[in-house]
């Protein structure tokens, strides 16, 4: 559409899981919205075929290349932390599973100052987006969204042998684990429909993309917030690397969904954050908030292998002449390897049985990759099973580094520096080692595996998780909603920023803890509990 003047009732930061949502319900009532997307278009075909997950993650075109400082609690290592820069954000590179989390994650979200943010308040929500395409439903799933989550078509006898010794372990089969109890074993569910990934751009935005009263801007990134007398106005931009500054305002409000890294970022630019910081970087201070970065939570895991014998995997079905079979099976819409997610089988258990819900999430897969890569498959048969403590305590932070907005922020997320994340770690592997040693198991063990069965002591494993630990990319908190009395929050529980007029963050930085899994479906909800919050106004 055009738009003379460049004026808008709304514009949304960031066109990735919940600003491409936004766009979607903030238009239905005739007002008009622009989206502002600092990436390109999602025409990229690896984008939509799933297995293209591991070309897109480090894609240089298509995500934001982060990288964390060096942590000594993780051997010095700095992590690569890509975010979605693309339209359908991180939701168009991610690994495609759904998880919504735990009923107690939203019920402690309320019981840290958020009403309204209870379990009971937020699976409206996501039952809104969703149309779950199953044979086994329950009052709590939707099948009315645009968003279509399916059950694994390809089952490996693999992940079958795996399931089989969960349940000797007295781990129960979990047909939804999305249901508010996640407790249990069994297969993912997926953002994949037809062989193809569903972002939330294609399920959103796709849409309505030719309506008159919304426009899509691509390639365009928001340097700053325009304030006028403590109320936010507009936003300066440049298209791709340009520094030709442009200018769009906004009637209604400006809704911030640039993530969890580039939120903070944003607000820090716009003189909205600690003061210290922002006075050292010789940006004005229009509101000291000093929670503005802060809290930065992200899950820290490990990847345990084992290598195989008597089977094929994923390896080498998805490797040479044998991947030519797959890619026609994908084209004729049968079940093939090119269309399932990186993550196929679920373990929520817990660390302790003195706890009453599960801290721990492995996902487990019929591949392995080769030693320190993603995207490099191994030539010799084997398997993966990851971990991650689901509520870490540990914390850092996200800080511009200057004024420029092409410099990237320092981005520290300071894993494993609670001792409570050690000691969780610790168990988790020793959890894992009895998952990959079951009887069902033992016809395809070689005896090979990742750490070496020769670390046996907690010294060692611990020394081998820190220095071979990996980020899962899910990053939230720097902007994290509370009540008044919480000196770090930045919104409040209608994701209003604190001190400022008509604008709001819905994106990962609002959340005040971490939910019990991925971050994907948690922020596609939030999004849709904004635009019902922003419209009902």
């Amino acid at each position: 559409m055009s738009n003379s003047g460049d004026t808008f009732d709304y514009i949304i930061i960031g066109g990735g899981s919940s600003g491409s949502i936004l766009t979607n319900r903030l238009s239905s009532n005739g007002s008009t919205v622009c989206l502002i997307e600092a990436g390109p278009k999602d025409t990229n075909p690896y984008i939509h075929i799933p297995a293209g997950y591991i070309k897109n993650i480090f894609s240089k075109k298509l995500t934001w290349k982060f990288f964390s400082e060096p942590s000594p609690h993780t051997n010095l290592r700095s992590f690569s932390l890509p975010q979605g820069r693309v339209l359908g954000g991180s939701s168009s590179i991610n690994g495609l599973n759904y998880v919504r989390g735990q009923k107690y994650d939203y019920d402690n979200w309320e019981k840290l100052g958020n009403i309204g943010w209870g379990y009971k308040d937020v699976l409206p929500y996501f039952m809104k987006s969703e149309n779950r395409i199953s044979s086994k439903m329950s009052d709590s799933r939707g099948s009315k969204g645009e968003l279509p989550i399916t059950d694994l078509d390809l089952i490996h006898p693999l992940c079958e042998a795996f399931l089989k010794g969960t349940d000797l372990l007295g781990i129960p089969r979990n047909e939804d684990y999305n249901s508010g109890n996640q407790y249990g074993s069994g297969y993912f569910q997926r953002a994949i429909f037809n062989g193809l990934r569903y972002s939330s751009s294609k399920a959103f935005l796709k849409p309505i993309q030719n309506k008159k009263n919304v426009e899509i801007k691509v390639n365009a990134q928001v340097t700053s917030i325009i304030l006028k007398n403590n109320k936010a106005i507009g936003v300066n931009y440049i298209y791709k690397n340009s520094d030709n500054l442009k200018v769009l305002k906004a009637n209604k409000e400006i809704i911030l969904c640039a993530g969890a890294i580039n939120t903070p970022k944003i607000l820090q630019l716009s003189g909205i954050g600690p003061a210290s910081l922002l006075s050292e970087k010789g940006i004005e201070v229009i509101n000291d908030l000093k929670g503005v970065g802060n809290n930065l939570r992200d899950h820290y895991g490990v990847r345990m292998v084992s290598y195989l014998q008597n089977i094929k995997t994923f390896n080498s079905i998805a490797q040479g002449s044998p991947l030519l079979y797959e890619i026609f099976k994908w084209v004729i819409k049968r079940p093939s390897v090119l269309s399932v997610s990186p993550s196929l089988v679920h373990v929520f258990t817990k660390s302790s049985s003195k706890l009453r819900i599960p801290d721990l999430e492995y996902v487990m897969s019929p591949a392995s990759f080769k030693e320190g890569t993603v995207g490099l498959l191994d030539k010799v048969s084997g398997m993966t099973l990851g971990v991650w403590q689901t509520r870490p305590k540990s914390n850092g932070y996200v800080k511009i580094n200057s004024k420029n907005i092409h410099e990237p922020p320092i981005i520290n997320p300071n894993y494993l520096s609670d001792p409570y994340d050690v000691d969780v770690l610790l168990k988790s592997i020793k959890i894992g080692r009895n998952l990959l040693s079951t009887s069902p198991l033992q016809p395809y063990l070689n005896g090979l595996a990742n750490p070496s069965h020769n670390l046996e002591k907690d010294d060692e494993l611990l020394s081998w998780a820190r220095s071979e630990g990996i980020t899962v990319y899910h990053m939230i908190g720097t902007a994290k909603m509370g009540s008044k009395s919480d000196k770090l929050a930045v919104v409040n529980n209608e994701l209003k920023v604190q001190g400022i007029e008509s604008l709001r963050v819905a994106d990962s930085s609002i959340m005040p803890a971490m939910p019990s899994g991925n971050t994907n479906a948690p922020t596609m909800m939030i999004a849709e509990k904004a635009s019902d919050m922003i419209l009902s106004e």
